[in-house]
């Protein structure tokens, strides 16, 4: 994978499925908010924090795994915060910049009303598309 690329590119992809053990639109969401702090703050293993309010329950959590693959940022390090709250709320910190991101809430009841495996695929699909 190259690190300095900030598009989801097939290799990203294919890395972060395997991460995750299945691919999910709340994954794909991680990956794209990730890719973005990444664009925008520059990427930093250490310097970035990244603080994500959401049910601690899959689907909202698999959005994490899709922030530590990108981010770099991971549970290990610490400098990844998981807070029980909204269903998808990300503040990304560097230094002295932060971006604050939050999920539309007619996406939400969109990909709450998945019920299939192939519909989560599909989905993931249309989100990579966006």
């Amino acid at each position: 994978m190259d690190d300095e690329s900030n598009e989801l590119t097939s290799t990203l992809l294919d890395e972060a499925v395997k991460f995750h053990g299945h691919l999910g639109p709340f994954l794909i969401l991680g990956l794209k908010a990730g890719l973005y702090a990444n664009k925008v703050l520059g990427k930093d293993y250490f310097k970035t924090r990244v603080i994500v309010e959401t049910e601690p329950k899959p689907p909202y959590s698999c959005l994490i795994d899709g922030l530590q693959i990108t981010t770099g940022c991971t549970m290990g390090k610490g400098n990844i915060i998981i807070k029980n709250g909204d269903p998808a709320l990300i503040r990304f910190i560097k230094g002295d910049k932060v971006i604050e991101m939050k999920l539309k809430k007619e996406i939400i009841r969109d990909l709450e009303d998945m019920r299939v495996k192939e519909d989560s695929e599909r989905k993931s699909f249309e989100i990579m598309r966006r």
